[in-house]
């Protein structure tokens, strides 16, 4: 009866030992969990959304010719725009697809500051307002408009601008008061591949096509600048 009594006695103890393990083994399993939570919740959900790929927007031109070859020196010559951008923060070309600000309300004029266009007002892209030889894509005065959209997300819609004649976006960074206003498309249902058509007249040589798109699914508006040469 001792020997029962003493095992009896010893089990509570046994069982507060493995109760503590257990215990501390799902306390650690949840930093765990939580640690992993976290990394997916600060996994930008703009990752997954688009931009102009035709005519390119900066960011997207400067990925798709240099993503691969990024760290080749003979960039700083041949691509001297492209290389000051990826100097500046190589993530405004990795994360092409999500130059998105939320809440504008339509108000893109008045919380976007001159000179901040090209970049979205994002601080982390303002290497693409900066003035220079940025790559152009060959246009004529009616052309098309592609917008690649990984999320599917449509368009309420998007707004058009041509740089002014006179301007010179090699030396001068954009500013609202140097656009002119192109066109406001409709609506477009999600799809991945959104193109339209642009027509313009009286451009002629290196110019900046000013794109506003204003997304379907939230309040989320994307402004890009692609640089374009009218023939």
């Amino acid at each position: 009866m001792i020997l029962i009594s003493r095992r009896m006695e010893a089990s509570p103890m046994r069982l507060r030992t493995s109760s503590g393990s257990v215990a501390a083994r799902r306390g650690f399993m949840a930093l765990i969990i939580s640690a992993m939570a976290c990394l997916f919740v600060w996994t930008p959900v703009a990752s997954a959304h688009g931009t102009i790929v035709g005519p390119a927007t900066r960011a997207y031109q400067c990925w798709q010719d240099w993503g691969n070859n990024h760290t080749n020196p003979a960039m700083q010559q041949q691509d001297p725009m492209c290389w000051q951008a990826f100097q500046a923060n190589a993530d405004t070309m990795w994360n092409w697809m999500s130059a998105l600000r939320d809440g504008l309300g339509g108000n893109f004029q008045a919380r976007t500051p001159d000179g901040q266009l090209c970049s979205n007002g994002l601080a982390r892209n303002n290497s693409l307002n900066t003035p220079g030889q940025w790559k152009t894509t060959n246009v004529g005065s009616n052309f098309s408009m592609h917008l690649y959209d990984q999320a599917s997300h449509g368009a309420d819609f998007f707004r058009v601008y041509v740089s002014k004649n006179g301007f010179d976006p090699t030396t001068q960074r954009l500013g609202w008061g140097n656009l002119d206003f192109i066109m406001q498309t409709g609506s477009y249902p999600p799809a991945r591949d959104i193109t339209f058509n642009v027509q313009t007249s009286g451009y002629r040589g290196h110019h900046i096509v000013f794109t506003i798109w204003q997304a379907s699914h939230l309040d989320q508006a994307y402004m890009w600048c692609s640089d374009v040469n009218f023939g």
